[in-house]
């Protein structure tokens, strides 16, 4: 079982900005799909970015387009999503995962992730 372990949540002001990492196993950087989803109280998870390890474009969902980017350090193992201008509403639990799958054929279908991170909470107050 590969590991996925997200860090950097916390609370912030509207139009704040935080910064949330996203360890995972060398095993899982090998032309695979790390992605950032998040769920909010009530609401289903959804996926806020993708990005492949290998070669190919980050994807974002259009409520966090010019706000959100996703990026990689393969060195390092890690995986961030760099959030600002952040919005009441990008109020959730954040969780990285990774697939076997390439980006563009697991995009937005939960079930094709088979490592999930236990999340990290991100609130934004006005």
């Amino acid at each position: 079982q590969a590991n996925v372990a997200e860090s950097g949540g916390g609370s912030v002001q509207v139009g704040g900005s935080l910064r949330l990492s996203c360890a995972a196993d060398r095993s899982l950087y090998l032309d695979n799909c790390i992605a950032w989803f998040r769920q909010a109280p009530g609401k289903e998870r959804e996926m806020v970015a993708t990005i492949p390890t290998g070669a190919g474009s980050a994807y974002y969902t259009d409520s966090v387009k010019g706000r959100f980017v996703i990026s990689q350090d393969l060195a390092k193992n890690m995986v961030y999503l760099q959030m600002t201008s952040l919005k009441p509403e990008d109020t959730a639990m954040y969780y990285c995962a990774a697939t076997s799958e390439a980006c563009a054929r697991a995009r937005g279908t939960l079930h094709l992730f088979q490592f999930w991170g236990q999340g990290t909470q991100v609130t934004v107050s006005s």
